[in-house]
């Protein structure tokens, strides 16, 4: 039976470990642009307005509603690379599940509702950011955009989460 316990775990989970699991997941793009010598990188956390930033990391209004970030050039620009920053994120999700898992298994923290949501939270953004598919507004998902990437044929370096700033952007 689904109960008032449940609609505050719902919430806790929504508000507070969702936008955990997009930063984790938005790190793993950045991560990998900064390997493949990217410039500018930022990351944001939700939409609406900006709330606050620290570092390149910025916070906006409806921080628990998605997120994005972005970065200018990159000084290894391949395939390869191309591949490895779209489905970053994704690996990013998978090594945090596991490591959670693991320190559960292992008793170093102790399993809780807080850890099985943040694992099954990881695992549903992993899922739909690797699905090869295309959304709504024409964007790639991560998986779609990696494929296309390795048969070079991805036109625009954009997802529902990437994007590449243009130097007619900056101007």
């Amino acid at each position: 039976m689904f109960g008032l316990a449940d609609i505050v775990k719902f919430l806790f989970s929504f508000f507070l470990i969702m936008p955990i699991i997009t930063l984790i997941h938005l790190s793993g793009h950045i991560f990998f642009v900064s390997i493949f010598g990217g410039t500018e990188k930022k990351i944001y956390i939700g939409c609406g307005k900006k709330l606050f930033s620290f570092l390149t990391i910025e916070v906006r209004k409806y921080y628990f509603w998605n997120g994005s970030c972005e970065f200018k050039n990159l000084k290894h620009d391949n395939r390869f690379t191309n591949m490895m920053i779209y489905i970053g994120g994704s690996l990013f999700n998978l090594i945090s599940m596991l490591l959670v898992y693991s320190l559960i298994y292992q008793d170093i923290i102790e399993g809780s509702v807080v850890w099985y949501q943040f694992i099954y939270f990881s695992f549903y953004v992993m899922f739909f950011s690797l699905f090869p598919m295309y959304f709504a507004d024409g964007s790639p998902s991560d998986g779609k955009a990696a494929g296309l990437a390795l048969k070079n044929q991805l036109e625009e370096k954009v997802t529902d989460d990437l994007f590449v700033k243009k130097q007619d952007d900056m101007d």
